[in-house]
């Protein structure tokens, strides 16, 4: 990936938006500029248009894009037991680890629900799925110090 689209995939981060919510391409100076940017992004799936002209959301994809070795998202939906299990079974390795998790509950985005449904939990490590079902906590620790060397 470009320099640019890193930076407009970043923005979404850094400008305060919440999860989902859109950005006009405006907040980043020229419009004209980001708009080639913003398009290429589009065609690999990382932003979605919005109804307001120059304003964009980033998908899920694009966020895993541009995740760091130690981001780990855990793929979920309320109620899952085997989730709640992963979570609890993975929490230490992650604080030995440095590693951040992010929550992503598949039922809250039709195209993850479509994607996981019958998965959860799925884990990423960074942009790489490491896991779905079950944690493999020797394997996991392994892919942590891979991320650990990775990140250093």
């Amino acid at each position: 990936m470009d320099r640019q689209g890193r930076k407009l995939l970043e923005a979404f981060d850094g400008l305060g938006t919440a999860q989902g919510e859109p950005l006009a391409l405006g907040a980043l100076g020229d419009a004209a500029q980001w708009r080639p940017v913003a398009e290429e992004l589009i065609g690999r799936g990382w932003l979605r248009r919005t109804e307001a002209a120059d304003t964009f959301v980033r998908t899920e994809d694009g966020r895993l894009a541009i995740a760091e070795p130690l981001d780990v998202t855990l793929y979920t939906r309320p109620g899952c037991h085997l989730c709640e299990e992963a979570k609890a079974q993975m929490a230490p390795l992650l604080r030995w680890a440095g590693a951040r998790l992010r929550e992503v509950n598949i039922d809250a985005d039709l195209a993850l629900r479509e994607r996981y449904n019958a998965d959860v939990p799925v884990i990423f490590l960074g942009a790489r799925k490491v896991a779905k079902h079950r944690v493999d906590l020797p394997q996991f620790r392994r892919q942590l110090e891979a991320g650990r060397r990775e990140k250093s």
